[in-house]
């Protein structure tokens, strides 16, 4: 069975640099906030070695008077000298306790400001992010959107860039926390005592050089895995669009499986991941553990045996209280490790997006006509898709502005791929594509494309309002009636203008909230006319001056073809048009007729001339011809009218070619 593209594996060719540097980058232009976020976290971290201190210097100068002055001595917060008596007992312990109040109020206020400057931050870098990556995928050309599926995508703008948010809000801080925690630490520990410092300190570099091999290892795995989400996603993003195919030819059954089987792989490989990553974290423990208790037993018997160098009662406490500490962070280095491998993974591929470029892209020296007239020209073009032979040989075709042409040949004869090199969805492999005699590829973009409309055979729809969806022809229009701005006068009258020149007002009028009604996701509410007379009233009201329409009425009655017929023909008034008919009639009154097969132009003129001819339009316009299903009431009437008139003519027998 063939698998789904999703994976976006080819992006990660397009990567430049480190990916976490790269997202690190994200965050500079909010380094006052992150400044002071890892400054107030290193704070956080270093107030709470205070607690475990008073505590080992109340046992030893307020509980024992053991004399030992202290490390809180050594740094001046007390005094050195030797305690007797209740009062200068409790003096210390008041001052004590006044240390650990101050500590915890550091504490707090460094943890909140820690928290929310990192946090916020990391939601600042995810929206700038995904807004940035969003746009540059809209930005990119047609052959990216033609290899790569939805469902990948949707992978990438969600779960990728949440994930980089979730690493950018939990690890960054948890990397924080080891290096104050473990530098801290064996700062004390070493003053204290070197020996036991050396062995608690032991494992530190063991889990470093561990963690590093199991990044190496888990690497591979997590870009496998994050592969294979991508195609779950695609298959269940499919699987859900398709729902009324799935249910018409009962084939609920096949798509349970195909969907079982990227669920099984992604199952398969999470499985294997996180028994090597459990076993990786156990060994950790155990490593630590062994840690412990040694320097419970080297430090106990020197404290029995009365060395000179061992512990005191307090600070034998603060030793072990701080090895908690020193471990919990140390064995959290292994889960930063993964999470650090699934971000980098993900960045990867959104990073990999955002240095794809757009193989159509506006020239450096561009052209910005301030009005377009409409000439036309096809110069000698061929084109064929990425790995694929010639879809188009050597067209040649000069439209004058304001003329209509129609598109006549078989399907895949190439007609609507022609059409595609003019607001330069594709570029011609040989040939120039002219717009008033300048060659496309010189134009703006944005301005060529802001010339052109195109009504397509299934025109997509905007899930939202029909008023939304026809003031989207229209820049101002649409921001006005997004934003319900009721200030701007005159844009909802325009739309409904748009809407009448369409023959749409009727029947949005008789929806339940007329132009407010809201459509639903494509405009599934819609019957498949009523979204070609929204899609024609978006054209309208976008006022180009060229328009194409893509077989608009194939798959329409009789009663709604002549409807979109009649708009169609105010749409396409003084405006240059190519118009590709699946049905001959809406073509047949075009001012010339192109007729293509296999990527050539092999007939052209108007719809008598070709007729004349009897070649390949008469052979296709005849197909069309049968009687008693496809003639329309105003061809009924004319095969009367030419029994009538003309008894001895060939027109009441072929009245299509007549």
């Amino acid at each position: 069975m063939s698998q789904d593209s999703g994976g976006f594996k080819d992006v990660r060719e397009d990567l430049d640099g480190h990916p976490i540097r790269s997202l690190l980058e994200y965050a500079l232009p909010y380094w006052p906030r992150l400044g002071i976020g890892i400054l107030a976290s290193f704070l956080t971290r270093f107030a709470r070695l205070v607690p475990p201190i008073v505590v080992a210097t109340a046992i030893d100068r307020v509980i024992l008077q053991s004399g030992d002055p202290g490390l809180l001595s050594d740094i001046g917060l007390l005094s050195p000298a030797s305690i007797s008596g209740e009062p200068a007992r409790i003096a210390i312990l008041e001052q004590l306790v006044i240390i650990a109040i101050i500590a915890y109020l550091i504490r707090s206020a460094t943890r909140f400001a820690s928290r929310y400057l990192l946090q916020s931050t990391a939601q600042k870098v995810q929206r700038d992010l995904r807004d940035d990556t969003y746009d540059h995928i809209q930005h990119l050309s047609m052959d990216f959107f033609v290899s790569h599926q939805t469902g990948g995508m949707m992978s990438i703008l969600n779960s990728d860039i949440n994930r980089l948010e979730q690493f950018l809000n939990t690890e960054f801080r948890q990397m924080i926390r080891v290096i104050a925690t473990v530098g801290g630490i064996s700062i004390v520990l070493w003053t204290y005592s070197p020996k036991l410092a050396l062995i608690a300190l032991t494992p530190v570099p063991v889990i470093g050089v561990a963690s590093w091999l199991f990044l190496r290892w888990i690497e591979p795995r997590y870009k496998s895995i994050r592969e294979t989400v991508a195609r779950l996603n695609t298959r269940l993003e499919n699987n859900i669009g398709g729902t009324a195919v799935i249910k018409s030819f009962n084939r609920y059954g096949f798509e349970r499986d195909r969907v079982a089987e990227h669920s099984q792989q992604y199952h398969d490989e999470k499985v294997a991941a996180l028994r090597i990553r459990r076993g990786f974290f156990a060994a950790l423990r155990l490593t630590t553990g062994i840690v412990f208790v040694l320097a419970l037993y080297l430090g106990g018997t020197d404290i029995i045996a009365g060395q000179s160098d061992a512990l005191s009662a307090g600070a034998f406490a603060l030793f072990f209280l701080y090895l908690r500490r020193l471990y919990s962070p140390m064995r959290r280095i292994g889960k930063s490790a993964n999470k650090y491998q699934l971000a980098k993974s993900s960045a990867e591929r959104v990073f990999g997006i955002l240095g794809k470029d757009p193989t159509i892209q506006t020239p450096a020296e561009t052209i910005k006509p301030a009005d377009v007239e409409g000439t036309v020209e096809f110069d000698d073009v061929v084109f064929s898709y990425r790995d694929r032979d010639p879809v188009l040989h050597n067209i040649s075709l000069t439209v004058p502005a304001g003329t209509t042409i129609g598109l006549a040949g078989a399907t895949g004869a190439g007609k609507s791929t022609l059409l595609k090199l003019l607001p330069r969805f594709y570029d011609t492999d040989e040939g120039t594509v002219r717009v008033d005699n300048v060659d496309v590829r010189q134009y703006d973009i944005e301005r060529l494309r802001d010339a052109i409309a195109i009504v397509e055979q299934n025109p997509y729809l905007f899930s939202g309002t029909v008023a939304e969806n026809i003031a989207y022809g229209d820049n101002e229009i649409l921001d006005a009636e997004w934003h319900n701005d009721t200030t701007q006068s005159g844009t909802r009258s325009q739309i409904v203008e748009a809407a009448k020149s369409a023959e749409a007002d009727e029947f949005i009028s008789d929806l339940p909230n007329g132009y407010d009604t809201l459509i639903g996701e494509r405009g599934i509410k819609l019957s498949g006319g009523q979204r070609q007379r929204l899609a024609i009233a978006r054209a309208i009201l976008n006022d180009p001056e060229i328009i194409i329409f893509d077989e608009a009425t194939s798959d329409v009655d009789t009663e709604t073809e002549e409807l979109i017929q009649s708009s169609l023909n105010r749409l396409i008034e003084d405006r240059t048009a190519f118009i590709i008919a699946h049905r001959l009639s809406t073509i047949q009154t075009a001012d010339r007729i192109v007729v293509l097969d296999d990527g050539e132009i092999i007939e052209s003129g108007t719809h008598d001339r070709l007729l004349a001819e009897d070649g390949a339009y008469a052979a296709l316009w005849e197909s069309q011809a049968d009687i008693g299903n496809t003639l329309r009431p105003a061809e009924w009437l004319w095969l009367f009218h030419s029994v009538i008139v003309f008894p001895h003519s060939e027109c009441w027998i072929r009245p299509k070619r007549c």
